[in-house]
């Protein structure tokens, strides 16, 4: 990989790892603020997260079309930038009705990520590297999921929780400071977008794309459907196990554990498959059938061996990890040439949506008393999942 390509790429993986930070700041310093202010609530907070994901959600695909249209780099920088104030601004104001506005314009900021940087990897790495730079974008994401409660409640237990909110902010704008001088030499000009293995289009031709087309549909379906399969093993597979399988509440942490660190070594396996391999659709569809069919041994089977449940959960993390690099090529595949920042924009509010619809239904389904729910919801969310990703193999669209 050419040095500049190299360069780009960990400016977007830094970029990444920043976002997924600053998605886990609020939830980490959650019981940190409970503790610390009798004035708030699970409630509100609960309220504020839900108002950075709705936000992210409605403004995402906007946004997308921004970066077709003035250029990735100016977009992403100016998101980093932007959110990372929203969060330097919650150690100077302590306010309730503050820190909604913060998480709002947070979450106004977190919808630039995903169409800038895979509008950059689309259009900057070449087609035999572009999984594993997918992949590694993903183990970003992780590896900033992963430091984030360490780092959060260090600082909030040694200085205050107002100190974590202001060093996730300074972080951002470090990175912002390093990163602004190439996003300032970036070029604007006028992308035309074209269809798929179609001639290049006259310009007046450009705009009368679709703004949606059914294989895009078919993705953002997809990335809702992973939102919730995902989210039900890393959010309620905890308490689904203590309170069903008579599990205790560490042996379960250490099951969940496994799911996140086979899953980042899952990301950068399913890279170089991804690249081995033009088959997306057939990985995706064969990692999500055997990760749904764990999910149904668990959902049948009264398993209360600490041992069994940690090998399939985490086995199960290490395919859906897996999967992620030919789920973003499968995207990558439908996109118009010149559109990928509003077609990732749009498909990716599936994770928003997913965010929205499943803490409800799956504490719906805990409070019903049902732990081995949970994981039918799983089995279920995946096999329809592989379906979509099988039917796109057999339609076979190519970029």
């Amino acid at each position: 990989m050419k040095l500049a390509r190299l360069s780009l790429l960990s400016q977007i993986c830094i970029t990444h790892l920043i976002s997924h930070i600053h998605m886990l700041v609020l939830p980490v310093l959650m019981p940190v603020m409970l503790l610390a202010n009798s004035d708030v609530d699970f409630v509100q907070i609960g309220f504020a997260i839900s108002v950075f994901n709705i936000v992210s959600a409605v403004v995402q695909a906007p946004v997308g079309f921004f970066v077709d249209r003035i250029g990735p780099k100016r977009v992403l920088i100016t998101g980093l930038i932007i959110g990372s104030l929203s969060f330097l601004s919650l150690g100077f104001i302590s306010h309730y009705y503050w820190l909604v506005i913060a998480m709002a314009i947070a979450g106004v900021a977190n919808a630039v990520y995903h169409p800038a940087d895979y509008a950059l990897l689309s259009q900057n790495v070449t087609e035999k590297r572009m999984g594993r730079a997918f992949s590694l974008h993903t183990f970003s994401g992780y590896i900033g999921f992963a430091v984030t409660p360490t780092l959060m409640l260090t600082v909030s237990s040694l200085y205050s929780v107002k100190m974590a909110f202001m060093v996730s902010g300074i972080i951002g704008l470090i990175a912002a400071i390093i990163l602004y001088p190439k996003a300032a030499n970036e070029p604007v000009k006028k992308v035309i977008i074209a269809p798929h293995n179609d001639k290049p289009q006259p310009t007046n031709t450009a705009s009368k794309l679709p703004l949606i087309t059914p294989a895009i549909f078919l993705m953002l379906v997809l990335f809702l459907l992973l939102s919730l399969s995902g989210s039900s093993i890393q959010n309620f597979s905890v308490s689904a196990l203590v309170k069903g399988y008579s599990i205790s509440l560490a042996d379960a942490n250490i099951a969940l554990t496994a799911f996140l660190l086979l899953g980042s070594v899952g990301v950068l396996v399913g890279g170089q498959l991804a690249d081995y391999s033009k088959r997306h659709g057939l990985i995706a569809s064969g990692a999500l059938v055997i990760t749904a069919l764990l999910a149904l041994l668990i959902a049948i089977f009264s398993i209360s061996s600490t041992i069994a449940i940690t090998l399939i959960i985490g086995l199960m993390g290490f395919l859906s990890g897996l999967i992620a690099p030919s789920r973003d090529m499968l995207v990558r595949n439908v996109s118009p040439k010149g559109a990928e920042g509003r077609v990732f924009g749009i498909v990716s509010t599936g994770f928003n949506f997913g965010g929205t619809i499943g803490p409800i239904l799956f504490g719906w389904i805990l409070d019903q008393n049902y732990p081995r729910g949970i994981f039918w919801c799983t089995a279920i969310f995946m096999a329809l999942t592989a379906a979509i990703a099988f039917y796109q193999e057999i339609k076979g669209e190519k970029r």
